[in-house]
């Protein structure tokens, strides 16, 4: 099992948490990734954001057809598959925020932590 994934969230609606990296350790992986591959040619602010508007639509079609009974908190009724499949989209959608933040020059821990 993927140990990203909480299969048993109902249970532990209340004790689920993120692991500890930070978004600057983030941000620094996902830097060293595009320059290891030489893409930050490709990833001026409007490259990633439109990277971005596509990996948001292939996380509703996770939703797209499922009853509001499947969604409920911590989606219990989904099958590990479903969750590792969504859970692979969500993360593409931070990466793709982050580093559009970066490459705005946006501090959004700072921006959040302000509100």
């Amino acid at each position: 099992m993927d140990k990203s994934i909480d299969s048993n969230s109902n249970n532990k609606i209340n004790k689920f948490h993120f692991s500890p990296l930070t978004l600057q350790q983030l941000r620094q992986k996902i830097d060293d990734f595009a320059m290891e591959r030489n893409w930050q040619q490709f990833h001026q602010p409007r490259n990633i954001l439109l990277a971005l508007i596509g990996e948001l639509g292939e996380i509703s079609e996770h939703f797209q057809w499922k009853p509001d009974s499947d969604c409920d908190h911590g989606l219990p009724k989904w099958t590990e598959h479903e969750r590792i499949a969504l859970a692979d989209e969500l993360s593409d959608v931070f990466i793709y925020l982050i580093r559009l933040a970066d490459r705005c020059r946006i501090d959004v821990s700072k921006t959040i932590s302000q509100h």
